[in-house]
């Protein structure tokens, strides 16, 4: 696949661990909401290293831009992208990702997760059919909520927070199971859109299957 070099526009940390950063947007560059692409960065030894990020923009914006969370522990990728500044330069490489919007549905969702459904709500807001689609998110404490006041802008009571590490009045507190699912959305005949920690998203899988309310179709994505 083609090679495409961006440049940073802007760059800026949402929180201690996460960068939100913007790029140009190479001419007729397409992508769906929810898909990933393989970066690198345009330095020596970095141009030969590849990981995938999530687009949090959507096809219609004339940019790029991606919310990353930096991992500051390992000597990586990540690690790097915090010394990287405006007009600094990026390598995109091959889209791909299996979460894609088809039909009305719940998402859930596990920390960073979240990123490919910033991308499909944008898109569901911008072409005015948000709907009932519901959006249920899972993070440790409320520091590691990401998007929070756009996800309410666009779904309301339809955006629902758990916290495993912390408990307050303003979000439910523990894990989601299937009770929890039971609980907050109809699943039944429901298309259920997953992304998050492999074991988070076995669990929930093996839950929905052992019961007679299977969802038709499980779009998941790791994460």
């Amino acid at each position: 696949m083609k090679k495409h070099f961006v440049k940073i526009t802007s760059i800026e940390n949402i929180n201690p661990d996460i960068i939100k950063m913007v790029t140009t947007k190479p001419i007729g560059f397409k992508f769906i909401p929810g898909q990933n692409v393989g970066i690198s960065i345009d330095k020596p030894h970095w141009n030969q290293i590849k990981r995938p990020f999530t687009f949090t923009s959507i096809p219609s914006d004339d940019y790029l831009e991606f919310m990353i969370k930096i991992f500051r522990k390992h000597d990586g990728e990540t690690n790097e992208m915090m010394s990287l500044s405006v007009n600094d330069e990026l390598i995109l490489h091959e889209v791909f990702g299996n979460i894609k919007f088809s039909e009305e549905g719940v998402f859930i969702a596990g920390g960073m997760g979240v990123t490919p459904f910033i991308s499909i709500m944008r898109q569901l807001h911008f072409s005015n059919i948000v709907g009932n689609n519901k959006l249920i998110l899972a993070n440790k404490t409320r520091h590691n909520i990401l998007n929070e006041k756009e996800f309410y802008k666009y779904l309301g009571d339809n955006f629902i927070n758990i916290l495993s590490d912390e408990e307050t009045k303003c979000y439910d507190y523990g894990n989601i199971n299937l009770a929890y699912l039971l609980e907050n959305c109809e699943v039944k005949n429901q298309t259920i859109y997953l992304c998050g920690p492999p074991e988070m998203m076995d669990s929930i899988e093996k839950e929905l299957s052992n019961t007679n309310m299977m969802p038709r179709q499980i779009i998941r994505e790791l994460f």
